[in-house]
């Protein structure tokens, strides 16, 4: 795990949040992915089996694109003030940049 990944990651959810461009928890980004808002689902490193896959499940049926961060459940409650392990991104340049770090220096 790369603490520098993590690190860029949080930068950008932080940037994310603040630009009003996320959707919190799984109902929500659920909802958001039905109703063409989202982009992208990020998913928690420690994000349960159960919840990945139910994700994973609405993002085909949707087509939105589902990137799983090394970011823990806390990590995203620090920057977003609730502890969750499901965030729908609602633009796509945000979730481009989120691609760009998930993808860089995959061992």
């Amino acid at each position: 795990m790369s603490s520098e990944k993590n690190r860029r990651t949080a930068n950008l959810l932080g940037i994310c949040i603040r630009a009003g461009k996320t959707v919190k928890g799984f109902d929500s980004a659920v909802e958001a992915a039905k109703n063409g808002s989202a982009v992208s689902i990020l998913t928690a490193s420690d994000a349960s089996d159960k919840t990945v896959k139910e994700v994973e499940f609405y993002c085909g049926k949707f087509n939105v694109k589902h990137l799983r961060t090394e970011l823990s459940k806390s990590d995203i409650g620090k920057l977003c003030g609730k502890e969750t392990a499901v965030i729908a991104v609602t633009d796509k340049g945000f979730t481009d940049g989120f691609e760009k770090i998930i993808s860089d220096g995959s061992q």
